[in-house]
């Protein structure tokens, strides 16, 4: 049986690499130059902080990230920018997610595309990634090109491909 895997990861090296230009772009930027706190990430968390004096300081941060992450080869849709700013003491913060593996909602998705296409398919959930196996490698062709068509929420990579 012919089989893949649909995953949604981020290389961890090349998202320190934007996270890195930002940084320096930050340090250059003149109407940000004197900002206290600024961006980091925490690698074990899987999470980026963003600080500044007032909200509007970490919406120009969230746009530099973002155009570091496309300009490093990232798709932009793996960072969550929905969690609201905190203030903290004369800081505000914002936390943003880095969206590794697939979760359940987006894989219920996923298995639903695929039944509706009526392929010759199987499509079950493992953990973070979803597994589709099938007779025929064209099947798990049919399948891929459906995917990319298909707007899920996160980027996804096809990888394992068995037959």
């Amino acid at each position: 049986m012919a089989s893949f895997d649909i995953v949604s990861k981020v290389d961890p090296q090349t998202l320190e690499n934007a996270v890195n230009t930002a940084k320096k772009e930050l340090q250059t930027r003149y109407d940000l130059r004197d900002t206290k706190g600024g961006i980091d990430l925490d690698k074990k968390a899987n999470t980026i902080q963003l600080s500044s004096e007032n909200s509007m300081r970490v919406k120009a941060l969230e746009d530099i990230l973002l155009t570091r992450v496309v300009k490093q080869g990232i798709d932009g849709t793996s960072l969550d920018f929905t969690a609201e700013e905190q203030p903290s003491g004369n800081l505000v913060k914002k936390t943003i997610k880095v969206r590794a593996g697939v979760d359940k909602d987006a894989g219920r998705k996923i298995i639903k595309a695929i039944k509706d296409a009526k392929l010759k398919v199987e499509a079950q959930m493992q953990d973070d990634q979803v597994r589709v196996t099938a007779k025929k490698i064209d099947d798990l062709q049919a399948v891929i090109a459906l995917l990319r068509r298909t707007d899920i929420g996160q980027p996804l990579q096809f990888v394992n491909m068995k037959s």
